[in-house]
């Protein structure tokens, strides 16, 4: 098995309409790209009613795969872009990833043989 360096995944989970900014953000910091998945959700701080019905405001997850030694960088990119250390503006968090595939051109710059799995 082609062998790379390891990976982490950077959730976030932010207002809609605040994810452009962020991708941008973390792409100057390092990152590739991310996968921007609309959603609904509800925090502590967001309690709005209309006409006595609650309602959920929407968000934007943002997955952003990146290795491991690229992932403060991006994550404080992130952390200031969406201004997450200020209340009910979002939460990001990052997960270790055991296994990554799909990134060939990553296999290549590293002079892996991206078909050596295949024979």
């Amino acid at each position: 098995m082609t062998q790379i360096p390891k990976h982490d995944l950077i959730v976030t989970i932010v207002k809609k309409g605040c994810s452009e900014r962020i991708i941008k953000a973390s792409n100057e910091a390092g990152a590739e790209g991310a996968t921007i998945i609309p959603a609904r959700g509800k925090g502590i701080h967001e309690k709005k009613q209309l006409l006595g019905i609650p309602i959920e405001p929407e968000k934007d997850i943002i997955f952003t795969i990146i290795q491991d030694h690229k992932t403060e960088k991006v994550l404080d990119a992130i952390i200031k872009a969406g201004n997450l250390n200020k209340p009910a503006t979002g939460i990001a968090f990052v997960l270790e990833l055991k296994q990554v595939v799909g990134v060939v051109h990553l296999v290549k710059e590293l002079g892996l043989d991206p078909e050596q799995d295949q024979k």
